[in-house]
């Protein structure tokens, strides 16, 4: 059967079409910078289409040591490859024994969890308390402290409290025990939350950008949001100061470097997009459904 458009339908597209292409002009743009001659982008005759089209301004941020663009990205994919797993595993455990009835003080646990995502210590009480366990200038510093979200807690929380509770009652009947009926019986049914939560603190750890300007200050250990930060936001400071270059017949001037940067810091964490996209309706709506 034909759906019928009116023009309340068309008049809808039309807007979200206009919203969805403001949302992506800037992507673009950065792209069509990264890519053209530095000669162009000079001129300002760069809009979305890249002109002199070339791939040095890559090459050379990814050669030259000095700008820290490859060792901020793989030290980000690093954080957010550890941070990743350590997080959606604690968040999940954690959320099953406070979705199951029979644990005692579980509504109690809740609230500290609430209490502390609406109350925060503040920046100088955390900095003594993580610099006391050793985490000031440590790799782990990027994992210990993002390990669970409140919300993501939350939102896991209300899915799995979601479920069937006879799912529970017949696996203990057939003699499951605990650990073996949340491995067996709830996690299959709760990939969608998985890959909601996984994506939230995939994009959370990589976009981190206090914690390590605050607690790494070995260059080897900064993120790619850090290395941005001295290429983009402060590009004088010394040895990530940008000049014009001519590379192979190529002009590469500082507005083309700061864009490939940014473009390699984007690139990463959009591919993880596509795998868990199916998943993100029902994930998302977690909880917005009662009965």
């Amino acid at each position: 059967m034909r759906t019928k458009y009116g023009v309340f339908d068309w008049v809808n597209s039309a807007i979200l079409l206009i919203i969805s292409l403001i949302c992506v002009y800037p992507f673009l743009y950065i792209l069509a910078i990264a890519l053209s001659d530095g000669r162009f982008v000079s001129s300002g005759d760069i809009y979305i289409i890249p002109k002199g089209i070339n791939i040095e301004t890559f090459r050379y941020i990814f050669s030259n040591e000095r700008l820290n663009v490859l060792t901020g990205l793989r030290n980000s994919l690093a954080y957010a490859f550890v941070g990743t797993i350590v997080s959606v595993i604690l968040t999940y455990l954690t959320a099953y024994a406070l979705s199951r009835k029979k644990v005692r003080g579980r509504y109690l646990i809740m609230m500290l969890f609430l209490f502390t995502f609406v109350f925060e210590a503040g920046i100088v009480p955390n900095y003594i308390v993580w610099s006391e366990y050793g985490l000031v200038n440590s790799f782990w510093v990027m994992i210990i402290p993002l390990a669970i979200n409140t919300f993501f807690l939350v939102i896991t929380r209300t899915f799995l409290d979601g479920l069937p509770y006879e799912l529970e009652e017949a696996a203990v009947i057939d003699g499951a025990n605990d650990l073996r009926i949340m491995w067996n019986v709830f996690r299959p049914l709760s990939t969608p939350v998985i890959a909601t939560i996984t994506v939230f603190y995939a994009v959370a750890i990589w976009n981190q950008f206090l914690i390590p300007l605050i607690y790494l200050q070995d260059d080897a250990l900064h993120p790619i949001q850090l290395v941005l930060y001295n290429l983009v936001i402060q590009p004088s400071g010394g040895a990530t100061t940008l000049e014009n270059l001519h590379v192979n017949g190529h002009l590469l001037t500082s507005k083309n470097l700061q864009a490939a940067a940014i473009v390699t810091a984007m690139i990463p964490i959009l591919l993880i997009y596509p795998f868990t996209q199916k998943y993100f309706t029902k994930g998302f709506l977690i909880g917005s459904v009662k009965g």
